[in-house]
């Protein structure tokens, strides 16, 4: 019988599933991991409620760092962060492959295998949306003198995007929204970067904490409204009605990414 092992989707989640999966030290074929949220029970399997630790995660992600290299880190971890109901099972064969091969660290060499096509398409895949951001993300300037920006992105992918904006604006203070997956990048000036989870499930229907924080993210600084109306009247005076092409700028700017973009609200 197979045994599933089910955790949340998240980076502590699945590293920890891997590691009870890990230590069960049964055939590859009878090991797999699913996550809560997107489960679909099957006959002839045994489902296993993970403990997810710091502990257990640390553990993984220093086995993997040790024994696979940064190369596949980077790649396993960016599948992580992908939106696929099978990365975890994915990343899980991944690393049995690996413990099969005179050198580990080539694993990602191997295509053949599908669970590593499968985590090296997710890491593309995340790659991709991460890098298409750092480019199509604009902050707004709050009343309180914090830049906000808002995006609706596919896969998890915050802690791809922080480093390039702490590195781009250490003197600032700025959050980036995740509406996706309900989190926040936080900025302090001169400080690190964190993660915030935002608090979900409220019964006020939007008007307490939730509705406050959407009311305070509506209320732009004067400058910053001066501004919008200053680019969106230099997009619009640059454009050349007669050479619009539809097709090739959705082709260069899918439309999902559009509505938290200042030109295009």
């Amino acid at each position: 019988m197979k045994t599933v092992y089910v955790c949340s989707d998240t980076v502590t989640g699945i590293f920890s599933a891997v590691y009870d999966a890990w230590r069960a030290g049964t055939k590859a074929e009878e090991r797999g991991i699913a996550l809560r949220d997107c489960l679909e029970m099957e006959l002839f399997c045994d489902y296993v409620q993970v403990e997810e630790t710091e502990r257990k995660a640390a553990a993984v992600d220093g086995m993997i760092r040790k024994n696979l290299g940064l190369f596949a880190y980077r790649n396993i971890y960016q599948a992580v962060l992908a939106a696929d109901a099978r990365k975890g099972s994915a990343v899980l064969g991944t690393l049995l492959a690996a413990r099969n091969l005179s050198d580990s660290r080539r694993i990602m060499e191997h295509l053949s295998c599908p669970d590593v096509g499968k985590v090296f398409e997710l890491s593309r895949s995340v790659g991709n949306e991460a890098h298409l951001l750092t480019e199509f993300i604009r902050f707004r300037e709050l009343e309180s003198g914090v830049m906000y920006s808002p995006i609706t992105p596919k896969s998890q992918v915050l802690t791809c995007l922080a480093p390039h904006f702490a590195d781009r604006f250490p003197l600032e203070n700025w959050m980036i929204h995740d509406k996706t997956h309900h989190a926040f990048a936080v900025h302090e000036a001169r400080k690190r970067w964190v993660i915030v989870q935002e608090e979900r499930g409220g019964t006020d229907g939007g008007c307490g904490a939730a509705g406050g924080r959407q009311e305070m993210f509506g209320q732009i600084s004067e400058k910053e409204a001066e501004y919008e109306v200053l680019w969106k009247s230099f997009c619009k005076t640059i454009a050349i009605k007669e050479r619009e092409n539809p097709v090739c700028q959705r082709g260069h700017l899918p439309l999902w990414y559009r509505p938290n973009m200042t030109e295009f609200c």
